[in-house]
């Protein structure tokens, strides 16, 4: 009983903050809509600010809230034993709905940029917000011929496994940075503008945002905290490995 008990133990732990990084990022999600609608005129596609407001709540959604779920699948208790190929299903299908959200949301401050003549890549935010997109693309195509099409070898999945881990991580937290250099700059360019009230002030949508950006960070950790404290489980011992199913291994 003892035993049964210490094992429920790790599973708990990992369900409470699971269930932590879930409310947080669905507060997230909301603050997002709710600041474009409230301070800035809600949602459309035709080229105005309205059109620019899908990019905020398009990017958090996928590069943070989506693709943060998405890398700790793996740390589900469910996942550690038995075969992977479903985990690994769900975790490309996460992942790519992610991806192509994110690509929506470059496209939306694309267009904006285009029809008010507002040079394009010009901020710190729009360097590390595409370099994050684009590892993300080149993440997800080599995750994929990697782990679920059947001609890597084992051993070239077990060498590129680290490398895969590090920089899925690495997206992430590209991810929250691009994300927090955002929240700042929009705050900058739509307070301190004409007839605005200035940002040093902290009027109710600088208050607002700044509260944002520590939802953000606060997800954020969870997920790492997550990552660290959870260790993931392989299928099958390392010497029988070899001889899994291509589909079935650890990827």
């Amino acid at each position: 009983m003892e035993q049964k008990m210490a094992k429920m133990r790790p599973a708990a732990r990992f369900y409470l903050l699971y269930s932590w990084s879930l409310l947080l990022g669905f507060i997230c999600v909301l603050s997002v809509v709710y600041w474009s609608y409230k301070w800035h005129g809600g949602f459309a596609w035709d080229g105005t600010l309205q059109h620019f407001n899908w990019h905020p709540v398009l990017m958090v959604t996928s590069l943070v809230i989506l693709y943060g779920n998405a890398i700790i699948i793996y740390r589900i208790p469910s996942s550690q034993s038995g075969s992977k190929l479903p985990w690994k299903i769900l975790h490309a299908g996460v992942t790519l709905v992610a991806l192509l959200m994110s690509v929506v949301g470059l496209v939306a401050v694309f267009m904006f940029h285009a029809q008010s003549k507002i040079p394009h890549l010009y901020s710190l935010h729009s360097w590390v917000g595409l370099s994050a997109v684009i590892l993300f693309a080149c993440q997800w195509l080599s995750g994929f011929m990697s782990f679920l099409l059947p001609f890597a070898p084992p051993w070239f999945r077990r060498l590129y496994k680290p490398i895969h881990v590090y920089y899925g991580m690495a997206i992430f937290i590209l991810s929250l940075a691009a994300s927090f250099i955002g929240i700042n700059e929009k705050l900058i360019f739509s307070l301190n503008g004409k007839n605005s009230t200035s940002y040093s002030l902290l009027p109710p949508e600088g208050q607002f945002a700044n509260v944002l950006g520590m939802l953000l960070m606060g997800f954020g950790f969870t997920v790492m905290w997550i990552l660290n404290s959870v260790q993931r489980q392989p299928s099958v011992p390392e010497h029988t490995e070899d001889r899994q199913p291509l589909l079935e291994g650890d990827d």
